[in-house]
């Protein structure tokens, strides 16, 4: 099998998503006893999204994936699976140069200039 480079995965992020589960797992006790039918996984990672863009604390991301890893461990969607995809059936990525719209261009084929410029509206 072989792995992603590490500049494609963050050690960090992944380590601070375990310390957060670990955390919880002593204050609130398993995920079993709580998710799907108690506490909602998808709204949860919903807020932490907002937080994240509301204030740019990035580990409000953190919290975000630990959602999706307990939506994807204990689904709530009623047709829950997991299957395989390729990239023709993927929404695309949401890219600035094209207005967000899905897009399956390379890294390298976007443009930064648009992404410059939105990022610099943002700090005034």
């Amino acid at each position: 099998m072989k792995k992603a480079p590490s500049s494609e995965v963050s050690e960090i992020f992944i380590e601070g998503m375990r310390n957060r589960m670990a955390m919880s797992f002593f204050k609130y006790g398993k995920i079993t006893d709580a998710y799907p039918h108690k506490i909602n996984a998808l709204e949860s990672l919903r807020k932490r999204l907002d937080k994240y863009e509301e204030t740019g604390n990035t580990e409000w991301l953190m919290d975000a994936a630990n959602f999706a890893m307990i939506e994807f461990m204990c689904p709530s969607h009623i047709k829950a699976y997991f299957k395989a995809t390729d990239s023709g059936e993927s929404p695309g990525r949401a890219a600035y140069d094209t207005n967000f719209e899905g897009t399956a261009a390379r890294n390298n084929e976007l443009t930064d200039s648009e992404w410059r410029e939105l990022r610099d509206e943002k700090k005034t």
